[in-house]
């Protein structure tokens, strides 16, 4: 008797969570589709599946090849296997010498990752993948300074010398330069998250010391003395898998970027919620409109402390679109909106799907 219950709560325990990861298919899923350039791997992954977060699942990759990705490429062709009783994403490899195309178990690993389609369209990603940037307001504070230009120059543009109060042998060369400017505080704790300093430019350092001496060789707005040098990544990430949390997150939209009072697809948006609560590049979040507060019509308002109803119903929360991180900082990601029914506003929510 004992044996059976022990059995019974071993098949619950490996069947539930099968269920809550159903893999959906697309209605009308091609049974092969050829990559073309141009393809983002977020597009194929919605002509196979209903819900493109599930890519890594129906590929069946473990955690370090989510990390640690094999790319696809235009000419790659990729198949939809039922054969085992669940979808299985293949992929299949054409040569001069076998004209024939072959299965292979895993995605080809190649040395040009540059020539492989993109998770997202790398255009509209591209500037926010270096800046601007979060950073604690300390931090900032506690920078590399710009000091001064040639001849007292107040405003620095491309090709001027600009002087900093001290970069000591060693540092890197390329520095982005910043300003401070808006400070995040979550909307529901009113603790602050970080201040995102406004990108200005770029200067390259030619002498180092106290103080060190460079040259500015790009602006995107105007350099005053004051603005801080945070050395600029030699890497960034540009290629993630999208793949759902693996556990429950929840934040909130705190800004739009384009000064936008609404947002749509392909818009970049700022959310509370970072590397601290388990963020990665990739994940997939759903969001969610707040439900809207009621009357409820059953309540008695005219014997309040007899009515066994309550004055207000709060509505269930509503999906109104999808969000793809693809930058994380301690406490703030930024995330493109990947689809969307309806406007999505500030302070609406983020949460695994």
């Amino acid at each position: 008797m004992y044996r059976r219950i022990i059995t019974l709560l071993l098949l619950c325990c490996l069947i539930l969570p099968a269920q809550a990861d159903e893999v959906k298919l697309q209605p009308n899923y091609p049974e092969r589709y050829v990559v073309v350039k141009g393809d983002t791997l977020w597009g194929i992954a919605g002509r196979f599946l209903k819900d493109p977060w599930q890519w890594p699942q129906v590929w069946k990759m473990n955690q370090d090849q989510i990390k640690n990705p094999h790319w696809i490429y235009p000419g790659d062709v990729v198949v939809l296997d039922n054969s085992s009783g669940s979808p299985e994403l293949r992929l299949l490899k054409q040569t001069v010498a076998n004209p024939t195309v072959t299965v292979q178990p895993d995605i080809r690993t190649e040395k040009l990752n540059a020539e492989a389609i993109p998770t997202i369209a790398p255009n509209i990603i591209a500037p926010f993948l270096s800046q601007p940037l979060i950073i604690e307001s300390t931090a900032l504070k506690q920078a590399p300074t710009v000091i001064s230009g040639t001849e007292n120059r107040v405003i620095l543009s491309p090709g001027s010398r600009v002087y900093v109060d001290k970069i000591p042998e060693g540092e890197a060369t390329l520095w982005n330069i910043y300003r401070p400017g808006k400070t995040y505080v979550d909307p529901e704790t009113k603790a602050i998250l970080g201040t995102e300093a406004i990108y200005l430019g770029d200067a390259r350092i030619t002498k180092y010391g106290e103080p060190a001496s460079g040259e500015i060789v790009r602006a995107k707005e105007e350099i005053f003395a004051n603005d801080k040098l945070v050395a600029a990544p030699e890497t960034l990430q540009t290629n993630f898998i999208p793949r759902a949390p693996g556990g429950e997150i929840k934040g909130r939209i705190l800004s739009i970027y384009g000064g936008l009072a609404e947002a749509g697809s392909n818009t970049i948006i700022a959310i509370s919620g970072g590397e601290a609560a388990g963020l990665e590049q990739g994940h997939v979040l759903a969001i969610n409109r707040n439900g809207r507060v009621i009357k409820n019509p059953k309540y008695d308002k005219n014997d309040k402390e007899k009515s066994k109803e309550p004055e207000n119903i709060k509505l269930p929360n509503e999906r109104i679109g999808l969000a793809m991180v693809f930058r994380t900082f301690d406490k703030i990601s930024y995330a493109l909106i990947m689809q969307a029914t309806e406007p999505v506003n500030v302070l609406d929510i983020v949460e695994s799907p």
